[in-house]
């Protein structure tokens, strides 16, 4: 009995599907993480630094985001698969709106329907928001977004 042991790109088809998602998983979580930072910083340079209300920071923060990681997702998380297209980058500003769209209403109703409107307390519902958001788009990204190019062979 051999056991043999895939090395090399995390894409490749020799990898077991499970084993395959973890990587794509993990890559997105890499390049999620670093939108989150820039989401947080622009959110709180906008609501705390220059005095804006709630709903007007958390949209244009969640937005600079957006634009961000679509770069870390076409030429990281996603750079084995099929290149970029109009249709491709369409789809992606729509899923992400529809994302952000999400987040904000999720945000609102935290920020306004529940009161949390403290600065700790803002920060953990704007959190929250895009964790729910972030598992929204990992599914659409990966599904019709950043689909495999199954038009290669090995």
């Amino acid at each position: 009995m051999t056991v043999q042991l895939t090395v090399g790109n995390p894409a490749s088809p020799r990898r077991r599907p499970v084993t395959q998602v973890l990587f794509e998983v993990a890559k997105f979580g890499i390049v999620g993480g670093s939108g989150v930072l820039v989401n947080f910083l622009a959110f709180n340079l906008l609501l705390h630094g220059l005095r804006w209300p709630a709903m007007a920071a958390t949209v244009p923060a969640s937005c600079i985001a957006m634009a961000t990681n679509y770069v870390g997702f076409r030429f990281f998380a996603y750079r084995d698969r099929a290149s970029r297209t109009r249709r491709q980058i369409a789809l992606f500003f729509v899923f992400s709106g529809l994302g952000v769209v999400m987040e904000s209403g999720l945000f609102y109703a935290g920020y306004h329907g529940l009161g949390l409107d403290g600065p700790l307390e803002s920060n953990a519902v704007k959190a929250l928001s895009i964790v729910f958001a972030s598992a929204f788009r990992f599914l659409v990204y990966r599904t019709w977004v950043f689909q495999t190019d199954t038009s290669r062979t090995v």
